[in-house]
């Protein structure tokens, strides 16, 4: 059957997006993405986190409630709810790699 509940399409997003960054950064060739459902901790100050970068285990975690239900949606359609998912992988990507988020895919983004 299509993957059809809002998990399996989150899970979609995320590898889609880890897959063409390993494919374009060499640097995350060996780095795995992982998901969890919620952080294991929040700062008051600095909010809920959505996702964690581990360097020293080569490793990312995002966090699917965080990342679905605080994102900021202008339109609320499934682009839209896409783009926030792959906002949060490349953010996360980008923190690993200590650059700009649209330094790691810029051909992605020409059109927009």
């Amino acid at each position: 059957p299509p993957l059809e509940s809002r998990i399996d399409k989150f899970d979609l997003a995320v590898g889609s997006v880890a897959e063409f960054l390993r494919s374009a950064w060499e640097e995350l060739r060996d780095v795995s993405f992982h998901i969890g459902e919620m952080p294991p901790d929040s700062d008051p100050e600095t909010g809920i986190p959505r996702y964690t970068v581990h360097r020293d285990e080569r490793r990312i975690v995002l966090y699917r409630l965080p990342i679905q239900r605080l994102g900021h949606l202008h339109r609320d359609d499934e682009f839209h709810r896409r783009m926030v998912i792959e906002g949060a992988v490349f953010r996360a990507a980008a923190e690993y790699l200590d650059r700009d988020p649209w330094d790691l895919g810029p051909e992605r983004f020409r059109y927009f």
